[in-house]
C-alpha cells in the first residue's frame, strides 16, 4: 500500500472522517486550555475533573437520559465547588480538589450500585467511543470547541496574570475567584468533549500532555499556545490512524503517539531537552 492510499483510506468511510473531525478538534482545544493548567501546575485539576463527571454519567444512565450531558453538569457543579472552596487560603488548590474529586467519584459508585447491568452501557464512557460518534455529536463538539477557544482568547492575559502571581492580580483589580471559576469550567467543558475520543480513563493525557511538550520546546507563552494545539491536534489525528490500520483501541494509540512526543521533546528539546542539557 503506498502512502497516499495510507492518508486517504480512511476518509473513504464516513464514521472515519468524524472520528479524525472530532479527533483534530478534541486535541486543539486541549492543547490551548491545557496551557493554562500546566502554567498554573495544576494537572491535577484535569484527573479530578475528569473523575468528577462519573456521579452526572450515573444519574444520567439511570434516568436513560444523555451521558454527555449529564457528565457536563456534574463535572461543572464540582469544579465550580472547589472554585468557591480554594479561595480560603488555609487550604491548598490541590487539597480541595482532592476532597471533591473523590466525593464526586463516591457519589457515582453508590448511585451505579442501585442501577445493575451498567457496565458494558459504559464501556464507551470509560474507555471513547470516537468511532461511534455521529453527526449530532460533530457538531457539539465544533460548537463548544469554538465557545471555548474565543473565551480562552477573550481571557488569556487575565488568566496567566493570576497564574503568576494571584495577589498582584488582586491588587489590579482582576476578579480572582470569578477567573479561577472560569478556568475550571473550560477545564471541564474541554474534557467533556473529549470523553468520546480517549474516555474518561485516558483523556487527562489529551489535557496535559501536547501543553508539556510544548513547555518543552518553547520559553514563550504565546509560542506554547500555538505548538500546544498544534501536537495535540496532530497527535490525536495520528493515533487514529494508527487505530485504523493496526486495528488497535482509538483512545489508547491517541495518547501512546502523545506520550512518544513527550519523551522525544524531554530527550531533544533545543534548549530543555535532557540530552541537550547534558552535552552543554
Amino acid at each position: 500500500m503506498s502512502v497516499v492510499d495510507l492518508v486517504v483510506a480512511p476518509w473513504d468511510h464516513e464514521f472515519m472522517r468524524r472520528a479524525i473531525l472530532v479527533a483534530a478538534m478534541s486535541g486543539l482545544v486541549c492543547g490551548v486550555i491545557g496551557s493554562h493548567v500546566v502554567l498554573r501546575g495544576m494537572a491535577f485539576i484535569g484527573d479530578a475533573v475528569s473523575h468528577s463527571v462519573f456521579p452526572g454519567v450515573a444519574i444520567a444512565f439511570v434516568l436513560k437520559a444523555d451521558l454527555v450531558l449529564g457528565g457536563a453538569v456534574a463535572g461543572l457543579a464540582t469544579a465550580l465547588s472547589v472554585a468557591v472552596v480554594s479561595q480560603n487560603r488555609r487550604l491548598k488548590e490541590d487539597t480541595v480538589i482532592g476532597v471533591f474529586f473523590a466525593a464526586a467519584f463516591g457519589l457515582g459508585i453508590v448511585i451505579l450500585s442501585s442501577a445493575p447491568g451498567y457496565s458494558g452501557s459504559l464501556e464507551s464512557f470509560l474507555f471513547g467511543q470516537i468511532l461511534g460518534i455521529d453527526d449530532r455529536d460533530v457538531i457539539t463538539v465544533a460548537g463548544t470547541g469554538t465557545a471555548l477557544l474565543v473565551a480562552a482568547a477573550l481571557l488569556h492575559g487575565r488568566l496567566v496574570t493570576v497564574s503568576l502571581d494571584r495577589e498582584t492580580a488582586r491588587a489590579n483589580g482582576l476578579a480572582v475567584p470569578a477567573l479561577d471559576a472560569a478556568l475550571y469550567a473550560m477545564v471541564t467543558l474541554a474534557i467533556v468533549i473529549s470523553l468520546q475520543a480517549v474516555g474518561n480513563i485516558l483523556v487527562l493525557a489529551l489535557l496535559v500532555t501536547p501543553a508539556a511538550c510544548a513547555r518543552l520546546l518553547t520559553d514563550r507563552l504565546g509560542t506554547m499556545m500555538i505548538v500546544a494545539p498544534v501536537i495535540g491536534s496532530l497527535g490525536s489525528v495520528l493515533g487514529l490512524y494508527l487505530s485504523y490500520h493496526l486495528d488497535l483501541a482509538a483512545g489508547g494509540l491517541i495518547v501512546l503517539v502523545l506520550t512518544g512526543v513527550f519523551v522525544a521533546c524531554w530527550l531533544l528539546a533545543p534548549r530543555h531537552g535532557m540530552l541537550r542539557r547534558r552535552a552543554a
